[in-house]
């Protein structure tokens, strides 16, 4: 019988939580998925963890079972030696960085429907010569995508990012009309992807009180505002510039659907406050279905056996919403 392709899971950096969080997820559900990473990493966590699991090696996505009590791992990288839990380090960094590139790689070629990724840590990628500042941008540069954005997403909230990974100071650059546009039509399109048919979309201002008519800056005046309304005469629903402090409030009551944050903080703050477990982050933009967990590797926990894989467990139901949402083609299993 014809199936959707699997979802790939990556295993995240080797010596957080990330293999951990993949284990107990997997071996509490029947997901069709599919994990990109080290068998040996994979293995060693089953059996620190002691949970009635087999690893099982597969060449590709067409040859998984799908077996009950069985995680199935393409090997996307070289790990020879168990690395040191609980601190960044060059192989743990350069495996998390080859399982995200096989990953995608399946994605562009149909053989994964899409990509859940274990959360990685960027002073172990640099320490293997990796310079990119996080996940999105090696997914945007790999997945072949000219302009992305970041939506995190929980039950009360989503948000959209108009800059992501950079200082304050450069995002005030980064925050031109261009890039005020892309951020709010990806917002309109994620909230169409979860099934909102006429999104709200609420911009929020740089400066404080949305510039207060340019007494607090004049961004919202030159470029903000100017944006809003081109999203508008396209047929965007899309409000502002609202201020920062009280939107995601309104939004939470049910007012907007998607609230459009100017810098990082801006818009994560409010969501991990809600609490980790119940973030998912979403890449808008790309070709293929993308999310993650709201929360990093956690290393002072990593190694204890408790890390908490709620939030990898909601990662994956949005996946399989969005993949839902795309009517991806039919694929068959083999073996």
């Amino acid at each position: 019988m014809p199936h959707a392709a699997p979802l790939a899971i990556t295993m995240g950096d080797a010596s957080g939580i990330g293999p951990e969080i993949v284990a107990k997820t997997l071996a509490r559900s029947d997901e069709r998925a599919v994990v990109f990473g080290s068998q040996l990493v994979m293995e060693g966590v089953v059996h620190r963890l002691g949970l009635d699991l087999t690893v099982r090696h597969i060449a590709g996505p067409e040859e998984a079972r799908f077996e009950p009590q069985s995680i199935e791992i393409v090997e996307a990288t070289q790990i020879m030696a168990l690395p040191p839990i609980g601190v960044a380090n060059a192989i743990s960094g350069q495996a998390s960085f080859d399982a995200i590139v096989a990953a995608v790689t399946a994605a562009k070629a149909g053989n994964v429907s899409g990509i859940v990724t274990a959360p990685i840590n960027k002073e172990a990628m640099g320490y293997a010569g990796i310079r990119y500042p996080g996940h999105t941008e090696i997914l945007a540069d790999y997945g072949g995508a000219k302009r992305v954005a970041m939506m995190l997403a929980n039950d009360d909230i989503r948000t959209v990012l108009v800059t992501i990974h950079t200082s304050l100071r450069k995002a005030i650059d980064q925050a031109d009309f261009d890039a005020q546009m892309s951020a709010i039509r990806l917002a309109h399109d994620g909230g169409k992807a979860l099934g909102i048919v006429a999104p709200r979309v609420a911009v929020a201002g740089l400066n404080p009180h949305a510039g207060e008519g340019g007494l607090f800056g004049d961004e919202e005046i030159r470029i903000i505002r100017p944006a809003i309304e081109a999203a508008r005469a396209e047929g965007i629903d899309a409000s502002g510039p609202w201020p920062g402090d009280t939107v995601y409030m309104q939004a939470r009551r049910g007012r907007f659907d998607v609230v459009v944050a100017q810098y990082h903080d801006q818009g994560l703050i409010p969501v991990k406050y809600l609490g980790l477990e119940k973030g998912v982050n979403i890449t808008l933009g790309l070709p293929f279905v993308r999310t993650s967990p709201d929360h990093g590797t956690a290393f002072d926990i990593a190694g204890q056996g408790i890390a908490d894989p709620t939030s990898l467990a909601t990662a994956i139901a949005y996946a399989r919403r969005l993949v839902a949402a795309r009517k991806p083609r039919p694929w068959n299993v083999k073996g």
